[in-house]
């Protein structure tokens, strides 16, 4: 009897396995084969190259290899085809490392999902995609990641802030698309953002709006407070904010008639206390805030499909980079996978990534101890190099004070000489 829920276990679990999908999936572990694969455009001639590159530092030197941007203050523009597919019925997941080696100040490490119509070498950013999505940086205002969709022909912008990882090491990024109208956003094999797709897009219109035809009624009362009516000013209350100074005197070398009426200067007075305004009590009519009320929206449609794409069958780097002050390239672009399933997306990030990200901070780290120490024997021959300057200084100018001290005293002699010299030559 046991043996019967074992097999259809094992049935279950064999379904399961069987409609895990890899629709795509780019390591860069065979040489230069990938340049069969992907298609430079040409919609413009300045493109920046790519280059296959594990980078300055890296986890492994053969596996960290990726796709490069090699040119500075340029366009890149390059796509990779794939097998077309729907992803209807069926989660989507789009998953990538990003290494902004080179500190960037200003570009983008996004993909963009096209549909398989797209002309390939003909590629450029008003290209009608599917989806974008990955981290773009420029200057210390955007550091985000994007999520955009293409639903019905319009691109539309997530309303939340997903912020993406600013340093130089590599990151792993994954967008996860599910049938039912959800999605999920993962940094590091971490969830950073979920959600609704009509909540947090403004796909379909609102499903509620204020009622067009209802007005606040002329006796609704929405004040909380009012005047105290029985309150009363006091008799005494009314006081000049400013009174002539009581302390002021007349100079004694005022003159009247030269100078005019003498006045004492104003002061402000310390019994004023401003405008009398009632205390206010709780208003025995107040009948809250009036709410608009709202009615179903006649334009408003659901769709349950929002998430669903009919084709996609390519996918492409569509970028510009540069640094602020120094317009630099860097960005390496490395195990690409689209897939229609998570927990599978998850295995490969923790094999891919995962596996070489200490010894990629291991490397930089080391690096970075390298050029300190080298900083510091630069500044320390520079320091001894100025003061050899320095004391090489010093010595000429000892020497030309004893040369000039030794001419002194040759003149003196010269003199004392010829001061003896002179009573010989008289007496003679």
């Amino acid at each position: 009897m046991t043996s019967l829920p074992l097999l259809l276990l094992a049935v279950s679990a064999a379904s399961v396995l069987a409609e895990s999908t890899v629709y795509w999936r780019e390591q860069f572990d065979d040489g230069d084969a990938w340049t069969s694969r992907w298609v430079e455009s040409k919609h413009k001639t300045d493109y920046g190259k790519f280059v296959l590159s594990a980078g300055k530092f890296y986890g492994d030197t053969e596996k960290d290899k990726g796709l490069q941007t090699s040119q500075d203050a340029r366009f890149f523009a390059m796509s990779s085809r794939f097998d077309d597919f729907s992803n209807k019925g069926q989660p989507l997941v789009i998953q990538f490392t990003v290494k902004h080696e080179q500190n960037i100040d200003c570009g983008g490490g996004y993909i963009k999902l096209f549909p398989s119509d797209l002309n390939q070498e003909d590629m450029h950013g008003d290209s009608t995609y599917n989806i974008m999505f990955g981290p773009d940086i420029c200057g210390p205002g955007t550091k985000k990641v994007h999520v955009i969709f293409n639903y019905k022909g319009k691109n539309h912008l997530i309303n939340k802030d997903i912020r993406c990882k600013d340093d130089e090491y590599t990151h792993l990024y994954t967008l996860i698309v599910n049938p039912d109208n959800t999605y999920e956003v993962k940094i590091d094999n971490k969830k950073v953002e979920s959600g609704s797709l009509e909540d947090d897009w403004d796909f379909l219109p609102p499903k509620k709006i204020k009622d067009p035809e209802a007005k606040k009624p002329e006796d609704w009362d929405d004040r909380e407070k009012i005047p105290d009516p029985d309150d009363k000013k006091p008799e005494d209350w009314d006081k000049p904010e400013n009174i002539p100074d009581p302390d002021a005197k007349k100079p004694d070398d005022w003159d009247d008639e030269m100078d005019g009426e003498w006045e004492p200067p104003m002061v402000t007075n310390p019994d004023y206390r401003g405008e009398w305004k009632p205390k206010e009590i709780d208003n025995p009519a107040y009948k809250g805030k009036w709410i608009h009320p709202e009615i179903d929206n006649p334009e408003y449609t659901a769709d349950s499909e929002i998430y669903k794409y009919d084709s996609i069958g390519v996918i492409g780097l569509d970028l510009w980079q540069m640094k602020i002050v120094i317009i630099n390239s860097g960005t390496i672009f490395d195990n690409f996978l689209i897939t229609n399933d998570p927990n599978l997306a998850e295995e490969v990030g923790n094999e891919s990534w995962d596996k070489t990200r200490d010894a990629e901070k291991k490397m930089k780290e080391k690096q970075e101890e390298e050029e300190r120490k080298n900083r510091e024997e630069e500044d320390k021959k520079k320091r001894e190099d100025a003061k050899e300057a320095v004391d090489e200084e010093e010595e000429d100018e000892d020497e030309e004070e004893e040369e000039e001290r030794e001419e002194d005293e040759e003149e003196e002699e010269e003199d004392e000489e010829e001061g003896t010299e002179s009573p010989l030559k008289d007496e003679l």
